[in-house]
Order: C-alpha cells, then structure tokens, then sequence
C-alpha cells in the first residue's frame, strides 16, 4: 500500500475515533463500561499500564461493544515481543476490522534494565510489525519529542502524546503534517476545591516527575525546576491536570484540539472514572460545535 492509499485509510480510521475518548489503566476497563462509553459518544478507549500483547481482554471488551476503537497505550517493546504485538494485531483485525489500535512506545530508562538505544530498539519493532504485515494505519507511537514524532509521521498512523500541553500539541502537529493522527492524553480532577483538586492531580502526575522523558520535554515549554522538582509546583500540576468544574475541564480538553489534536483521552483521577466521563460527554459534545 503506498504512503498516500495509507493516509486516505488512516484518515478513515481517525473520524471513526471522533475527538474524545478515554484513558484509565487497561484493567480498569470491562465490556459493560466500554460499553456505555460507546453510547456516551466517546470514539475510542485507551488502556493505558503497558498491557501485554497478548491480553485477552482486548478481545473482550471488543466483543462487547459494537463500534468504539480499543486502543493500547501503549505497549512497551521492551515487554513485549514485536511478533506477538502482529499476532494480536491480525487476529483482531480479522475478527473486530478496524476497531484495535496498537499503540507502541519505549516506555523509561528508569524502569527498564534492558533501556538502550531506544530508538533503534523501537524501529526494529517497526520492522518487525512491517514483515508480520500489520499495516501503518494499524499502530501508532507514543510521541514527545521531535525525533520520534517525525518517526511516528513516517512508520505508523501519528503520535500518541502523554503528559503534555497544547503548547506541545501544536508542536507536534506540526511535525506530523495535516494528515497523521496525534491523540493526547490528559488528566482530570473533576473538583471545584483548587486545594483538593491539586492534591489528587500531585498525587498522580508527580509521580512522572522522576522521569527524565517528560521532565525534559516539559522543560521545552517553559517549566523550570521550581516547577519539575517532585511533587510539582501549582503551575505544573494546573498545566497537566484538567480541575475545576464540568465545563471548565471541557474546555481545558478543547484547547488541544484547537492546537491540532485529532483526539483528546481525559484520564479520570479518582476511582468513579465512568460518571467523571458521564458528566464530560453533553460537554465534549457541545465543544465540537
């Protein structure tokens, strides 16, 4: 398939997603909530945690919906053997068409003993995926900096960014060009108390603070040790953490899309992460209008 027949099909593939979705830890999700995800109007969901290749729970929660993409985000190359990421790739292509993205990344040197050369570690899984024919528009890559989001704009459908700003959604959009997909995650404390709201975003978003990947991109974007120096300063945490009432984390999310996302997941802080998307959806809904 050429360059531009993977496009025209990724394209497809990107309105199927619409602009919002979910993000939670991949066993966080069960058919009955993607379920009402599904009806709720959120294209996609993304299990995040590095799930394994080879979970049966994708097929799953793909047999107990009917349209919304299921999405892994991502699955770490260092965990997973790149022939059996295609082998689940094909099998539920085969049974739920266009309905599974695998989203890939390196994950982070601090976790990771095996951690180098991680990008020629992460081309390698692209040409393993290539020869087990899972197709461009089949993957995309978790995407910060420059180097591997020009990767993603080349190899695979576009750019899975975690932990960012629109600022940075700008940024990569346009590294990825007009025709790539570039879904970004952010997280959300549905809560008016900035006291309350900001400890429970501290208590999830600082724990990435001791990785040097998104303290460093962070750094780009105007953020200066006072603010990266764990737990994370006020600015870092409103930056990365969506608070507030309904409508204001709604259009917190929007601003990415106005910076060129495709796709935007929330992730839900707090352990009732279906009626937080509950309450999101008639919002998202009307920021697309």
């Amino acid at each position: 398939m050429t360059r531009n027949l993977e496009l025209l099909v990724a394209g497809m593939a990107f309105d199927h997603l619409g602009k919002f979705g979910a993000w939670q830890f991949y066993t966080q999700f069960t058919p009955e909530s993607v379920r009402e995800l599904e009806e709720l109007g959120y294209g996609a969901v993304w299990l995040g945690g590095s799930p394994p290749a080879d979970w049966e729970g994708y097929e799953q929660l793909l047999a107990g919906s009917a349209s919304i993409t299921v999405a892994t985000s991502i699955v770490n190359v260092w965990g997973t053997q790149p022939e059996a990421a295609a082998d689940t790739w094909l099998r539920l292509e085969e049974k739920f068409p266009g309905r599974f993205l695998l989203g890939i990344g390196v994950g982070h040197r601090e976790h990771t003993d095996a951690y180098t050369k991680p990008y020629d570690a992460l081309t390698h899984y692209l040409d393993v995926l290539d020869a087990h024919g899972v197709p461009q528009h089949g993957r995309a890559l978790a995407a910060l900096g420059p180097r591997v989001a020009k990767l993603a704009r080349e190899r695979s459908a576009g750019a899975l960014p975690y932990l960012t700003v629109p600022e940075h959604t700008a940024e990569v959009r346009g590294i990825l060009g007009p025709d790539a997909l570039l879904a970004v995650e952010h997280k959300v404390v549905l809560d008016t108390d900035a006291d309350r709201a900001r400890a429970a975003g501290r208590d999830k978003a600082g724990f990435y603070l001791g990785l040097i990947n998104y303290v460093n991109n962070l750094r780009r974007f105007g953020f200066d040790e006072t603010d990266l120096t764990q737990p994370g300063s006020d600015r870092f945490v409103d930056a990365v953490v969506a608070h507030g009432s309904a409508e204001q984390v709604a259009d917190r999310l929007a601003e990415h899309v106005r910076a060129g996302a495709n796709h935007v997941a929330p992730q839900i802080i707090g352990e009732d992460y279906r009626s937080a998307l509950r309450t999101l959806a008639p919002l998202l809904a009307q920021r697309l209008n």
